[in-house]
């Protein structure tokens, strides 16, 4: 059955390879299927990869190989809530390591350009914590590019 509402990610050419990527690194995560192009299109030929159906963690998206005249950016990103910092490193270390960039605040973007938080529970809940303790807590953020789980904890308890 078709999801009432999917996610639709352009890529240039490589919708397959990081669909199979994110399927392969997150939990919960398929390409589901892949569908070629009927016929010859602006930026491609029949026969061509034109979508690629997959999930991320459950969440049903598509990726759409409409070649260059979009890009990523970090107005759309997937966060994804990790349980401590071996499921951090994980995660941050296969999108870094797949020719991914770092950026600050627990953000980092994949070789294709898609931005991902990836976002401890422990920063989460001290920034739900309100008062001192999430104000700590986001100072601590604002100095780190991968999060640093004892550190949040730490500044937690001031």
């Amino acid at each position: 059955m078709t999801p009432k509402n999917t996610i639709c990610l352009w890529f240039d050419k490589d919708a397959e390879e990081a669909a199979r990527f994110y399927a392969a690194t997150f939990p919960d995560s398929a390409v589901t299927a892949v569908h070629r192009a009927p016929g010859d299109y602006p930026s491609g030929q029949r026969g061509d990869v034109l979508t690629v159906h997959f999930t991320v963690c459950g969440i049903p998206c598509m990726g759409l190989n409409g070649g260059p005249a979009f890009h990523q950016s970090e107005a759309f990103s997937f966060q994804i809530a990790t349980d401590d910092q071996t499921e951090t490193d994980r995660y941050w270390d296969a999108i870094v390591g797949n020719d991914g960039q770092e950026s600050d605040c627990g953000w980092c973007k994949d070789k294709w350009g898609l931005s991902w938080q990836i976002t401890p529970r422990a920063l989460t809940e001290a920034m739900a914590a309100g008062g001192d303790e999430a104000k700590r807590a986001f100072a601590a953020m604002m100095t780190m590019q991968k999060i640093d789980v004892a550190a949040i904890e730490a500044a937690r308890r001031g």
